[in-house]
């Protein structure tokens, strides 16, 4: 039990440099650098959805609270933009609109786990998420996952089953994924919502990437199946697919019993999202579809630059490449050795490590940060560094 001046447990190993303290020496650069390393976008958000669009002449007390539950434009466009994904209506009692999709996990997280419950966290992953696990209380188990799902010999169910315990309380699925751009096949995701019903585990389904997929058709989202529905709780986010991060508008849905706790657990968390944002993120999901099909056409023919540049596997989605640099690493170099090297270079990258412990010899890089001619000369500064053949 803590007590001044000590800090609680809950809070040990969080920081604010989570992607790499190599960000902090970057400033120091003597020339300029290509920030490759956080998932961010060049691209200005649609221009109805942007801050200085929401004015209060249109909006009458536009500073004020906003609904816990949501703005009422916010919870309309999400409730038709839920029902294009999944092809189904999604009861509008059941949406809660939180502040970004980090804060929406974190609510959804302390609304149905108790300290000391384990949440099984497929590797590599999202940096933020086992923190945001580690900060309830809880415990983030890993389990080397997205880089073997390929492999003939990987059983899906058995490497969640071995680390199923008494204490395991719910799986944490990310797809399209940060940060290897996978799109789980659907005999995956199957297999994760088999051992789920096996064990009366909850789903928490990030679904921040839904809209950012390269070729063809949308894949299914996971929490649109019957597989997934009576158990599942999804969180979505206007960060990514619209380009309004600085935004914080996110939102979370699923059974009615756990959006009831979850409402709750907002109410005493941030209250609500900033109203005139809410508006900006409506006006995005509403008439955003053409503003939408152009970035992810840029964002693909950066992926495709990317995989080709550096010899990798072209991702299926997201914005980010992942894949490990140990056959690049000079005699007696680590990993962070060789980001410095990187660094030198002029381009910033995050380390494998942030994603889990066993990926310490990988890296993650964000295509979408710059503009494709920048990203083309960062990409050229890393080849020598970094780059493979397939």
């Amino acid at each position: 039990m803590p007590r001044f001046p000590v800090t609680a447990t809950s809070a040990t190993g969080l920081s604010d440099r989570v992607f790499s303290r190599l960000a902090a020496r970057a400033k120091d650069h003597p020339g300029p650098v290509h920030p490759l390393h956080v998932g961010d976008t060049y691209l200005e958000p649609l221009e109805a959805a942007r801050a200085e669009a929401q004015r209060t002449a249109d909006h009458p007390r536009l500073h004020n609270y906003a609904p816990v539950q949501g703005q009422p434009e916010l919870l309309d466009a999400i409730a038709a933009h839920l029902g294009r994904r999944g092809d189904q209506l999604v009861d509008r009692e059941t949406i809660q609109v939180t502040s970004g999709a980090t804060a929406g996990l974190s609510v959804v997280i302390e609304a149905l786990l108790d300290p000391g419950d384990e949440v099984l966290l497929p590797a590599p992953f999202w940096p933020l998420i086992r923190g945001i696990i580690n900060k309830r209380g809880a415990r983030a188990v890993e389990v080397p996952f997205f880089d073997r799902i390929d492999d003939d010999d990987f059983d899906v169910e058995a490497a969640l089953e071995a680390a199923v315990t008494e204490k395991t309380a719910a799986i944490y699925v990310n797809t399209p994924h940060n940060p290897t751009g996978r799109i789980l096949p659907d005999t995956v995701v199957a297999a994760i919502a088999a051992v789920a019903e096996r064990h009366d585990l909850w789903i928490l389904s990030d679904e921040v990437y839904e809209e950012l997929y390269f070729g063809g058709l949308p894949p299914t989202p996971v929490w649109a199946r019957a597989d997934y529905q009576d158990r599942c709780v999804a969180v979505h986010s206007v960060s990514k697919a619209y380009g309004l991060a600085g935004a914080r508008v996110g939102w979370a849905h699923g059974p009615h019993a756990a959006m009831e706790a979850i409402r709750g657990v907002q109410t005493f968390s941030t209250y609500c999202a900033p109203k005139p944002m809410q508006l900006g993120a409506a006006r995005a999901l509403t008439d955003g579809a053409a503003w939408l099909a152009e970035a992810r056409a840029a964002y693909d023919r950066a992926a495709s630059t990317t995989a080709a540049k550096l010899g990798l596997r072209k991702p299926d989605g997201g914005t980010f490449v992942f894949f490990d640099v140990s056959a690049r690493l000079r005699e007696g170099e680590d990993t962070v050795g060789l980001l410095e090297r990187c660094l030198e270079a002029g381009v910033l990258l995050t380390p494998g490590a942030a994603s889990g412990k066993d990926y310490g010899s990988w890296v993650r890089l964000c295509f979408t940060s710059v503009p494709l001619d920048q990203l083309e000369d960062a990409l050229d500064r890393l080849a020598p560094i970094v780059g493979r053949r397939l």
